[in-house]
């Protein structure tokens, strides 16, 4: 995934285990500031009220965006060759 594809305020899910954070693969957070002109992004883990638990600085190969639309083959194909 190239750091363009990450844009802040995106819905992500970390794609490997963080147990020094107590947080794990498949967990969702929201892109709340970009880190490094890019590079790296701090990601906020939230209860379902709302209330964040922790905030971390990640790599874009440690989250994944999720898509909430039904997705295009053009944008699927982009996916697999990025």
């Amino acid at each position: 995934m190239t750091k363009s594809t990450i844009k802040l305020l995106d819905v992500v899910a970390l794609t490997v285990n963080l147990p020094e954070y107590n947080l794990y693969r498949g967990q969702v957070g929201t892109v709340v500031e970009l880190l490094a002109g890019g590079a790296a992004f701090e990601v906020e883990f939230s209860h379902r009220s709302g209330r964040t638990y922790e905030s971390v600085g990640l790599r874009p190969e440690q989250i994944m965006v999720l898509h909430f639309e039904p997705a295009s083959p053009d944008s699927v194909r982009s996916m697999v060759t990025a």
